[in-house]
C-alpha cells in the first residue's frame, strides 16, 4: 500500500508564545503522547486584539504561559475546533480570566468511550460553546477576518478556521502533515470525513496550521496531501473489500491483517477507524454485518457467499 509523506520536524519550544507567520503565534501544550505528537499547538491570531484557537488541555502551566505571553493584549475570541480533551478544556479558565467568548460548531454529539484500550485524548463533554459558528460565518477582529469551515469526520462537530486573506487554514485535527486523522464512530465518520477532504480541494488555502505537528505548506502542497489521504483512505477500503470477499471476518481479525506491525497502543484507534471503515461500505451497500453493526459482529461482502464464512472468534 503506498504510504503518505508524512513531515515529522516539528521545530518549537514549551511554555513560549512563538511567532510562526505573519499575525500567527503558537504555543505548545506539553502533552505529548501517540495521538497529539509533541503536543497540541493554541494558535494565537492578530495582534493587540486577538483570537485564541484551540486553548488546549486543562493545564494549568500552558494556561499561565498562554496568559503571560499575552498580557497587555486583548482576547476577544476563544475558538475552539472541536471538543477532545487536549482542546477545549482550557476554554473555560481561559474565559474566567479575560471574559472572552467561547465560540464552536457545538458540544459533542457522541458518547464517551469506556474501553480500555485508548483511541484518542478522550471527550471535554462538559464543552458548551457560548457562540455556535456555522459553515461559512466570519468572525472579525482589528486586522484580521476569521472564515469557518465546518469539516466532520473526525468529529461530527470538528471546524477548521481560515484566514482567507493570506490564505491560511488552520486544519485542527482533520488534516495534519505527521500522522492521518482517527476516525471514531459513532460521532467520528469515515463518509463525513471523506467528503470534507474533498471540500477543501475546492479552496485555495496555501498553507495549513495543524492543531499536533508542522504545517503543510511549499513543498508539501496541501491539495497535494489531501489527495494523498483520500487515495490512501480509498485503498485500505478496497483492502478490506477484499478481504471479506473470501467470507466472514471479525474486525480483530481485518486489524491484524490490515496493520501487520501497528504500535500495541494504537491497536484500540485501529479497530474503530476499521468499524469506520465498514459502516462507510455498509452505506454504499458493499457490505452487511451478522446482527448490530459492532466492533465484535462478523462482517461480509454482500457478494460473497455464506459458504465462504469464517467462524474464528475475534483476534483468533
Amino acid at each position: 500500500m503506498p504510504s503518505i509523506s508524512f513531515t515529522r520536524e516539528y521545530d518549537f519550544r514549551y511554555g513560549i508564545i512563538e511567532q510562526v507567520a505573519p499575525d500567527i503565534r503558537r504555543l505548545t501544550a506539553r502533552n505529548p503522547g501517540p495521538f497529539t505528537f509533541y503536543g497540541t499547538a493554541t494558535y494565537i491570531v492578530g495582534r493587540g486584539e486577538v483570537a485564541v484557537i484551540d486553548p488546549g488541555p486543562d493545564d494549568p502551566a500552558h494556561i499561565e504561559a498562554l496568559l503571560a505571553g499575552l498580557s497587555g493584549e486583548h482576547i476577544s475570541h476563544i475558538l475552539v475546533t472541536h471538543c477532545h480533551r487536549d482542546h477545549s478544556p482550557a476554554a473555560q479558565p481561559l474565559q474566567q480570566a479575560t471574559g472572552a467568548p467561547t465560540c464552536g460548531y457545538g458540544p459533542h454529539s457522541g458518547v464517551e468511550d469506556n474501553s480500555d484500550a485508548p483511541v484518542e485524548e478522550g471527550i471535554d463533554q462538559k464543552f458548551i460553546p457560548d457562540q455556535r459558528l456555522r459553515p461559512g460565518e466570519r468572525i472579525q477582529g482589528v486586522d484580521w477576518e476569521i472564515e469557518c469551515v465546518h469539516t466532520p469526520g473526525h468529529t461530527s462537530n470538528h471546524l477548521c478556521f481560515a484566514l482567507p486573506t493570506r490564505r491560511v487554514l488552520f486544519s485542527g485535527d482533520h488534516v495534519m502533515a505527521w500522522s492521518t486523522s482517527v476516525i471514531i464512530p459513532p460521532d467520528g465518520n469515515m463518509s463525513d470525513y471523506l467528503a470534507s477532504l474533498a471540500q477543501l480541494l475546492l479552496r485555495d488555502d496555501e498553507c495549513y496550521w495543524p492543531a499536533h505537528g508542522p504545517p503543510l505548506h511549499d513543498p508539501h502542497d496541501p491539495h497535494d496531501h489531501i489527495t494523498a489521504l483520500i487515495n490512501h483512505r480509498q485503498q485500505r477500503l478496497d483492502q478490506i473489500l477484499e478481504l471479506l470477499e473470501t467470507g466472514d471476518w471479525y474486525i480483530g481479525d481485518l486489524v491484524s491483517r490490515l496493520y501487520p506491525d501497528i504500535n500495541p497502543q494504537l491497536l484500540g484507534a485501529a479497530a474503530r477507524s476499521t468499524l469506520a471503515s465498514l459502516l462507510h461500505l455498509q452505506q454504499a451497500g458493499e457490505v452487511e454485518s451478522q446482527g448490530t453493526v459492532a466492533l465484535d459482529a462478523r462482517y461480509r461482502s454482500r457478494s460473497s457467499t455464506p459458504n465462504d464464512a469464517r467462524t474464528a472468534a475475534p483476534g483468533e
